[in-house]
């Protein structure tokens, strides 16, 4: 039986989608991703306090290398990268038991596998875009749905967007991606939006990106179907972005 659990540990709180059998080897996964990282971190903390991209050692975890490569590509710090590195770690310990739909929320940076399609609820503060989701199609693999946002939240964004959302295979890219975005929606011009959603786009590995702000949208590449949540579809899917 699919079970929805809460799960917090140190700054991570994440809400773990999954049959039941299954959602101690997130957890387990979570301590183990995050105990890397601190043990990281303490060897070098420029390493968390940097926005801008770092070159890791050789002798670096793999955690901490998709995460600086992450951050490379989409010109951020490496911690832009840790949320959906950590959720990416998780689900893939659960598909590893067999796991073909389960769903890790790591404060709004979710890595998924869907065996059906499933509404992804989208929470954008104040703005004007409430009561919408996207309906996410079964997915080849793990998929990365990321989103930051300069007004909600504790993540540190560099711009004001309500919330920038960045859909990629890989689950660290879309989260360092997402910041990328944030940071770039300074305004609701046309120009300011249009201009992000471009840059962030023409990322290798980006599938789509999608930036609110007030009552302004952008999107560009491939984006789910956004639907109103008291669609008949979204009523009998969680809400979890």
């Amino acid at each position: 039986m699919i079970v929805r659990r809460h799960f917090e540990v140190g700054e991570t709180a994440v809400t773990i989608v999954a049959e039941e059998e299954l959602v101690s080897y997130a957890k387990r996964s979570i301590f183990d991703s995050r105990q890397e990282i601190m043990s990281f971190i303490e060897r070098d903390g420029f390493f968390k306090v940097t926005f801008d991209p770092y070159d890791e050692p050789e002798s670096a975890p793999a955690i901490i290398r998709r995460m600086c490569d992450a951050a490379r590509a989409a010109n951020v710090g490496p911690m832009a990268a840790v949320a959906g590195a950590i959720a990416e770690a998780a689900v893939l310990a659960m598909v590893d038991q067999g796991a073909d739909h389960a769903i890790v929320d790591n404060g709004g940076d979710l890595a998924l596998v869907l065996n059906r399609e499933t509404a992804v609820g989208i929470f954008a503060g104040t703005s004007s875009f409430k009561g919408l989701a996207y309906m996410v199609p079964p997915t080849e693999g793990i998929y990365g749905i990321c989103t930051s946002s300069g007004m909600v939240g504790p993540s540190i964004s560099l711009g004001a967007s309500d919330a920038a959302t960045v859909f990629a295979k890989d689950v660290s890219l879309a989260d360092a991606c997402a910041t990328a975005l944030g940071n770039l929606v300074t305004s609701d011009a046309d120009d300011v939006l249009g201009d992000a959603v471009g840059t962030i786009s023409d990322i290798s590995g980006v599938d789509g990106c999608v930036a609110m702000i007030g009552e302004r949208m952008a999107m560009r590449g491939k984006v789910p179907d956004l639907v109103r949540c008291d669609d008949t579809r979204c009523k009998v899917s969680e809400r979890y972005l």
